[in-house]
């Protein structure tokens, strides 16, 4: 899968809420400062060529959904970083979020339980 950039992330992420939306309704939802409706529009242009978002023509509007899903694309967004960052290793990412903090033991408790859950 692709990687996308900082910038078509942020416009997958309102198009992954919105479930469908035009370009106007994308822009109402990105943050302050807004960018320009061209530059949103050139970035959807690319969304579109790399087969993340598809378009159906009303007249001279386009509504916009995604072809590729936020789970799918999360699940191999992860997959890189652990491969990139901690030599392929799932747990070396997971040591390394406890050891910052950023794991509790609760949290840890918790996706115990879910890998259990998922294994039987």
């Amino acid at each position: 899968m692709i990687t996308l950039t900082r910038a078509e992330e942020q416009i997958m992420q309102v198009i992954w809420k919105l479930d469908k939306a035009f370009l106007k309704e994308i822009i109402d939802e990105l943050p302050n400062p807004k960018p320009h409706n061209n530059t949103v529009a050139t970035i959807i242009k690319i969304l579109t060529e790399k087969e993340f978002v598809g378009l159906k023509v009303f007249g001279r509007m386009h509504q916009y959904y995604p072809l590729v899903g936020k789970d799918a694309y999360s699940k191999n967004s992860m997959k890189r970083l652990v491969k990139g960052y901690f030599e392929g290793n799932f747990s070396n990412a997971v040591s390394c979020m406890v050891k910052e903090n950023d794991l509790s033991i609760d949290d840890l408790e918790l996706l115990l339980k879910q890998l259990k859950k998922i294994k039987n």
